[in-house]
């Protein structure tokens, strides 16, 4: 009989024991879920870009000869009206020389024609050609000034010299490239939007104001200066489906420079956003899905629509309603269909412990 009594108490003992396991281990499988919050926000777009000064012209020979000085040096800041290069002039000199000579007499023989023409001694006929002859030879001296001053290179505006591509002595012929010349004062940026974002910085544009934007240079630096877009294209790609924007940005101190690259980053405002943990998701088949609990506790996958990316955060589309429930941990020791015991954490806290929190 006693031991009959040892076994069942035994029994008991094991019963309760397994009993207390059982229930330790249920609470170390509790997950904890959140829902989603809705807050104002904005999204950070960026887009590949080329940087171009506001003025980028080639600098050519208009008259034919040897080059015979370079007064500039490659890189180097000009200003208007610097001297840059210097053509041999001395056959433009001479053809100068002479046509003042020719205008010079033309002057001298108007003179005598007139005073004779005064005294009625020529015909008037006689004093209008020889006004036409004069006419004439100072109209010739002017395209030799002009031809005189094609041999004289010099800056059309301040800028900043690119690489020569002819050296001292070279013989050019009309049109011949000499350089190019740069404005870096004011630069122009060229980035390409997509149709849907298009639409979307349109239809939430204030009037006319104008969009502001930021530069993340190659070395992943932000410009210091703002920029404005001040001109989009008219019509779009129709093999990329993007729109040209084009952004001025004050380049005050030359650290741009014509041809560089970077992004632009552009502001979009979302005005009761919905806002989740990236950390809440999963991908499968390169389509974004969360675990959402039902009224059953019971654990169901479901696809959403992503409107944005920040920082740690998602703004959702489509495919949740404000009180749904989503796994927000242990999203792998779960499976679908199956039922679980957790913790509601609320959004607003679960978004402030992120890294970046969603103003």
């Amino acid at each position: 009989m006693k031991q009959v009594m040892l076994i069942g108490l035994s029994a008991l003992l094991c019963l309760s024991s397994c009993h207390s396991k059982k229930e330790e281990k249920e609470e170390e499988v509790k997950f904890l879920v959140t829902t989603p919050l809705r807050k104002d926000t904005v999204a950070i777009r960026e887009y590949v870009c080329q940087i171009h000064a506001i003025q980028h012209i080639e600098m050519r020979a208009l008259e034919r000869g040897y080059l015979q000085d370079i007064y500039v040096d490659e890189g180097q800041a000009v200003k208007k009206g610097q001297m840059m290069f210097q053509i041999m002039p001395l056959m433009y000199k001479a053809e100068l020389q002479k046509a003042q000579a020719e205008a010079k007499f033309a002057e001298i023989e108007y003179q005598n024609t007139k005073r004779l023409a005064d005294s009625n001694v020529v015909a008037p006929n006689e004093l209008a050609l020889g006004k036409a002859k004069l006419d004439k030879a100072n109209a010739e001296m002017a395209m030799a000034q002009v031809h005189l001053s094609f041999t004289e290179i010099r800056a059309p505006f301040n800028g900043i010299m690119d690489h020569f591509q002819v050296r001292l002595g070279s013989l050019l012929d009309e049109g011949d490239l000499l350089t190019t010349l740069s404005d870096n004062s004011k630069m122009w940026v060229y980035f390409n939007v997509p149709e849907a974002e298009y639409l979307d910085f349109r239809a939430k544009a204030k009037g006319d104001s104008l969009m502001k934007v930021n530069l993340i240079m190659a070395n992943n630096e932000k410009f210091p200066h703002t920029g404005i877009v001040e001109t989009i294209e008219a019509d779009f790609n129709n093999e990329t489906g993007n729109i040209a924007f084009r952004a001025t940005f004050p380049n005050p101190k030359g650290l741009l420079r014509h041809g560089e690259t970077g992004n632009i980053q552009m502001v979009a405002p979302l005005n009761n956003a919905m806002l989740i943990p990236q950390k809440a998701t999963f991908e499968v088949l390169e389509k974004k899905y969360v675990y959402v609990i039902d009224k059953d506790n019971v654990v169901r996958s479901r696809e959403i629509t992503i409107a944005a990316e920040l920082p740690h955060i998602f703004v959702v589309k489509a495919g949740l309603k404000d009180d749904d429930k989503i796994l927000l941990e242990g999203l792998r020791q779960v499976r679908e269909n199956e039922k679980i015991h957790y913790t509601v954490a609320k959004p607003d806290s679960v978004i402030a412990h992120l890294d970046l929190y969603a103003e």
